[in-house]
């Protein structure tokens, strides 16, 4: 990655990822990166984290895979180790118990939605409503999905070379509000958040990066 104040992803990484090396279709690639961000997003709704240890995990995640093939680990563990290591950079840190229960949760929805894709059994009768399962307190469940947060946690910080510094674009924009005068109008400052939100899902901080002022 180039040498910069925050890493930004080359030429080189964004044609040639290791997942589509190790053959990955382009397109399915990216699906699964904006799922993994969809589902680090929901997982921070849920735990009512900070938006600023949101959108970092969201970056972590993403940068994640300029380095790492999705042959070799899963998205759903990925996101919720990027999540729990952000929540740590930003001050703002979350319990083991509390992600990985949410997580559960979500990853038992994501199979309920896959198993009834069109909302309706094999017979042509509406599928059954989603029902959460909790995991066992102290059931093998619980252990599972912690050694994979751990194990996710330390690649991320290992495969990074422990460069996880995120410069996020909030504070620009507030500044450029400002300086053209804008801060009264609320139409243009949602709007102007809403990209930078939905940027985040795409590639552009791992491409573009963001320039403070």
């Amino acid at each position: 990655m180039s040498t910069s104040l925050y890493p930004l992803a080359s030429l080189s990484q964004i044609e040639k990822t290791p997942s589509r090396e190790d053959g990955i279709p382009e397109e399915l690639e990216l699906d699964l990166r904006a799922f993994g961000c969809k589902l680090i997003h929901e997982a921070g709704v849920l735990l009512r984290q900070k938006q600023v240890a949101v959108a970092t995990a969201q970056i972590l995640f993403q940068r994640f895979w300029y380095v790492t093939s999705m042959k070799q680990f899963g998205i759903g563990d990925i996101g919720m180790g990027a999540l729990f290591l952000a929540s740590k950079l930003e001050e703002c840190q979350i319990r083991m118990r509390d992600l990985i229960n949410v997580y559960d949760l979500l990853l038992q929805r994501t199979a309920h939605k896959l198993k009834h894709p069109s909302g309706t059994s094999s017979s042509g009768l509406p599928c059954p409503e989603f029902k959460y399962v909790p995991m066992s307190y102290f059931g093998n469940t619980f252990y599972d999905l912690k050694d994979a947060l751990v194990v996710a946690e330390m690649q991320i910080l290992k495969r990074l070379g422990f460069n996880v510094h995120v410069v996020l674009p909030y504070g620009t924009l507030v500044n450029y509000l400002r300086v053209l005068g804008l801060t009264e109008r609320e139409d243009v400052s949602n709007k102007a958040w809403g990209y930078l939100n939905d940027a985040r899902v795409p590639l552009l901080p791992e491409t573009q990066g963001y320039r403070s002022r």
